[in-house]
């Protein structure tokens, strides 16, 4: 068989692209709703305090974000030199109103103003500011200016109204879970009575701007306030036996967690006001890994085991079991360990890095490529996860080795890697093999969940894994074509071309077809 010469190449990709002109309005029109789609989808953001000793610059700030691939963010005063160091970075920011400041805003339209002209209006839009949480859990940690909170709130959205934001900015305020009474089962919670007049009139407000309710949910605390009656697996968000699922006994409802049971006893308590449209964000969510003696479980395995399954369980996008069409977003308390916070321990203990930008702990999020994979020298691994048994790490094994296309020779009899001769072992170098091959891109540590990522280098003795190598084998055209006889053509370019197109169209059948026809044709013109 003749090799493809270059200018034949050329021809029939040249005769490709003009096969695909007549779908282009219909993949516009898809990359359109997808684009739409995805400003809407759940996230994970962050809060940020500040009461950390040596706090990083704004710049480094930045760039530690970005590098974590942490794209929102809570800040609870506008610090207007981080506002700045966020311009044009695409890191959308939830801008809080401090407490000692309600009483000013509530009092005065003007105050309202000023406070929109010089911390949201002087940014936006090359700082992405998408809300204005107003006081932190107000109702209930700073009762003697509750009256206040609304007009507060409204005298914002009218100044925001005044730049024409209102539509881009929201205005909502944080809550205490405390303010919803019997929250378990979800379908008997209402808000506390002694709050309804002010929560009646901010849940209408938030109604009325399509504003999300803002609600601080800690399962760490539910679980210690309900030892023996809320198990500590449901806290975690562990696999359940569906034996140890809780079973709202009015709906029904199987609850596997705890945070879904308290995101479905807010949409409820809402529902009891006759509100039914308005989402619910979680402003505040976390585990602490560090206190004293009255807090055995505020440990670093929880604390990561919490956090890691949070953060699978909102970008899995499965909902709660009220409302499984839609995904609450979260942000987690905190960024860093605040150890300038007063006692106790645990208040400190908070963060998932030091101050230093060291992880407390190392995130198992496989699956959701480098976000918050506590990487801070560039420097990650995929490695088989704990307590998977050997059937299926060999499964996953085979395939990386075979239609993977992972580099498994080191871990062949006889070579550095081979020994200690188990799934496992060989599993692990083969998942960092494909992980490092494909560019740590999204979803290449997942193996159906049985690899995690991690930043601890796994190598030892003479076994060197791809991560720890200078030269990591790249999924290039040039690698490609250095397996191939010279002046051969190599097809899996074109391969990974037309399996882009055909996700670009979204699998438009017309397209799939012209892309059939041409592998057809094209294969006999190479030397395979």
């Amino acid at each position: 068989m003749a090799f493809l010469d270059q200018s034949l190449l050329s021809f029939i990709i040249f005769i490709l692209l003009l096969l695909l002109v007549p779908f282009s309005a219909t993949g516009s029109l898809v990359g359109q709703i997808k684009h739409y789609q995805g400003q809407n989808q759940p996230y994970v953001g962050v809060n940020i305090g500040t009461d950390v000793s040596n706090f990083l610059s704004p710049s480094d700030l930045v760039l530690f974000l970005q590098l974590q691939r942490i794209t929102d963010v809570r800040l609870y005063d506008p610090n207007p030199d981080i506002l700045k160091a966020f311009a044009h970075t695409k890191i959308r920011v939830i801008v809080g109103v401090p407490n000692n400041q309600l009483i000013g805003i509530g009092s005065s339209n003007a105050t309202a103003v000023t406070w929109v002209r010089w911390n949201v209006a002087a940014y936006y839009p090359r700082t992405l500011i998408t809300a204005i949480s107003v006081g932190d859990e107000v109702l209930t940690s700073l009762p003697s200016v509750a009256s206040l909170l609304l007009p507060a709130m409204e005298a914002l959205y009218s100044a925001l109204v005044a730049v024409n934001l209102e539509n881009l900015v929201k205005v909502s305020t944080p809550h205490s879970a405390s303010v919803i009474l019997d929250p378990f089962p979800p379908s008997q919670s209402f808000f506390n009575t002694s709050m309804t007049k002010y929560l009646s009139p901010i849940i209408e407000f938030l109604s009325r701007t399509k504003a999300p309710v803002m609600m601080n949910f800690y399962p760490y605390y539910v679980f210690m306030e309900n030892k023996g009656v809320v198990p500590l697996d449901n806290s975690l968000f562990k696999p359940l036996m569906p034996s140890k699922e809780m079973v709202d006994p009015n709906t029904l409802l199987h609850y596997t967690n705890v945070l879904d049971a308290m995101i479905d006893s807010a949409y409820f308590s809402m529902k009891n006001l006759n509100v039914t449209d308005v989402v619910v964000l979680v402003t505040e969510t976390g585990w602490p890994s560090k206190g004293d003696a009255m807090e055995p479980y505020a440990t670093i395995d929880n604390a990561d085991m919490y956090n890691s399954n949070l953060i699978k369980h909102v970008l899995d996008r499965s909902g709660t079991p009220l409302h499984p069409e839609f995904t609450s977003s979260v942000y987690i308390y905190e960024l860093f360990n605040e150890d300038l916070r007063s006692p106790p321990i645990s208040e400190g203990s908070w963060g998932l890095f030091y101050g230093n930008t060291t992880p407390v702990y190392l995130l198992h999020v496989s699956g959701t490529g480098t976000f918050l994979a506590n990487d801070t020298t560039n420097k990650t691994y995929c490695v088989a996860s704990d307590e998977v048994d050997n059937r299926t790490l060999q499964a996953a094994l085979d395939w990386a080795c075979g239609p993977g296309w992972a580099n498994c020779s080191e871990i062949q009899p006889g070579e550095p890697c081979y020994q200690p001769n188990s799934a496992r072992s060989h599993a692990s170098y083969a998942f960092d093999s494909y992980y490092q091959k494909e560019g740590k891109a999204a979803g290449s540590c997942d193996f159906k969940g049985v690899a995690m990522i991690t930043t601890t280098d796994p190598s030892f003795g003479s076994c060197i894994f791809p991560g720890s190598k200078k030269t990591v084998e790249n999924k290039t055209e040039e690698a490609d074509n250095s397996t191939q006889p010279s002046g051969a053509c190599s097809i899996r370019p074109l391969t990974n071309m037309m399996n882009s197109l055909i996700k670009l169209q979204n699998n438009h059948l017309g397209v799939i077809c012209t892309l059939a026809i041409a592998v057809i044709l094209f294969i006999p013109f190479c030397n395979i």
